[in-house]
């Protein structure tokens, strides 16, 4: 298997574990009040664009040479890894916006079930991103790696959402807004991330 369907490949694997886990962590923060939960699934919904953009981004590298491209589409790819980072930067600023709204406007307690679900979310994101980003060192693509590191930052969320949960839920009454201020704090980190990887760099071989 070659480099690049090894990326290809890491990058439908993420694809298809996002789609069951942005499921799962919406319908838990929908019906479990955790805007924390729901701020992840739409921080994971972004990683299935991410991940969709790669795979297209490393499919335009394997074509060959032309009269309109004479040096080949290798480009694709650092374009692709820009996009992503771009994505978690929105990502980051959307999740910001809402949980600042949510922070000064009272809601329900968050149910404790969330917490199982995160429980499970938090392990198999970290495991994606140790998986994708061992397939990005190795090929040498910086879009895969992107891509990784949109992994971890789910997993952060997740964690911080977990961490805002748990302390709402021992709070009690007043302490709601701990969920909401967990996914303020998980914004920054994703933010960081996405500034992080938009800086500049060298062109992967295809």
């Amino acid at each position: 298997m070659s480099q690049t369907e090894r990326g290809i490949k890491a990058a439908l694997v993420g694809l298809l574990v996002n789609i069951v886990l942005v499921i799962a962590k919406l319908l838990a923060g929908i019906g479990g009040h955790s805007y924390a939960l729901v701020a992840d699934a739409i921080e994971s919904s972004t990683d299935i664009f991410s991940s969709l953009v790669v795979w297209g981004g490393l499919r335009i590298t394997t074509r060959p040479a032309d009269e309109e491209y004479p040096y080949g589409y290798g480009k694709a790819e650092s374009l692709a890894a820009a996009l992503v980072s771009l994505m978690l930067l929105g990502a980051a600023l959307g999740i910001a916006v809402a949980a600042v709204g949510e922070i000064i406007t009272p809601h329900h307690m968050p149910a404790p079930f969330t917490l199982i679900v995160i429980a499970v979310v938090v392990p198999v994101k970290e495991v994606l991103f140790r998986g994708v980003l061992r397939v990005g060192n190795e090929t040498g693509s910086t879009a895969v790696k992107a891509d990784a590191w949109h992994h971890r930052s789910d997993a952060i969320t997740s964690a911080a959402a977990f961490v805002g949960i748990s302390i709402a839920l021992w709070g009690g009454p007043g302490w709601e807004a701990a969920d909401d201020w967990a996914s303020l704090m998980a914004a920054v980190v994703i933010a960081l991330n996405g500034i992080r990887l938009l800086r500049p760099v060298p062109q992967s071989r295809t």
